[in-house]
């Protein structure tokens, strides 16, 4: 299937591996209510996850900072919704929101299975945009962090995926080169376009049903990579 021979298996962790929008909506059912921000949950969760993701979006390209990207999408998904929140009760909620996400364990169906099924074959590795507190937090309470050898995080690196000098870092430190080297993640730019113009294979974990394409492999589930690798 490949040209090459793969030895390096390098994984995006949230959306991926990491079951994201569960671990998120249980993090804020468990802060709204401890803060009294009397909100529906799943009207707050609609609005709030596009807003999430525009704002990665704008985080990813430097356009706005860590600490603005977990201010505002709060601030714009409570002024969507009509909710009267102050500033101070974003800035703690923000705080909490980071302090209690990694507690809630979830993965994506079949994770377990395929990182079983890869890790006595492959040497396999972590390549994420998130941050560097949580990131570790997340894979030691979800029981997978042992699996992976190079944990490389955008913080680490300086820079965001798709921007090659993270790559490079990861595939430095794994001591593959890109040839030998496979990438399985959810976002197209980020880690398939990414991936791939640094000469990685790709295949992308479509779990947020983003349009078909031909810039990779495509798989629905985690299990299909077994027919891949």
């Amino acid at each position: 299937m490949f040209d090459n021979p793969i030895t390096d298996v390098f994984f995006d962790l949230d959306h991926t591996l990491w079951d994201f929008e569960k671990n998120s909506a249980l993090t804020f059912a468990k802060i709204l209510s401890e803060h009294r921000v009397e909100v529906e949950l799943k009207a707050f969760l609609e609005v709030y996850s596009p807003i999430n993701m525009q704002m990665w979006t704008l985080y990813r390209e430097n356009k706005i900072s860590k600490s603005s990207l977990r201010y505002q999408r709060l601030r714009l998904t409570f002024d969507k919704i009509g909710a009267k929140v102050t500033d101070e009760v974003i800035d703690n909620l923000a705080h909490d929101y980071i302090a209690h996400l990694s507690s809630f364990t979830h993965l994506l169906p079949n994770s377990l299975e395929i990182l079983e099924y890869l890790s006595p074959k492959y040497r396999l590795h972590i390549i994420t945009n998130g941050f560097q507190e949580v990131q570790e937090k997340k894979m030691k309470g979800s029981q997978i962090h042992h699996y992976f050898q190079i944990i490389v995080n955008s913080e680490m690196a300086g820079v965001k995926k798709p921007h090659p000098q993270i790559f490079e870092l990861a595939l430095n430190e794994a001591k593959v080169h890109a040839k030998n080297s496979i990438m399985i993640g959810d976002n197209l730019e980020a880690d398939i376009l990414g991936a791939k113009a640094m000469g990685m294979q790709v295949v992308h974990y479509n779990s947020n049903g983003e349009p078909d394409h031909t810039e990779s492999i495509i798989i629905n589930d985690l299990i299909e990579i077994k027919n891949i690798l």
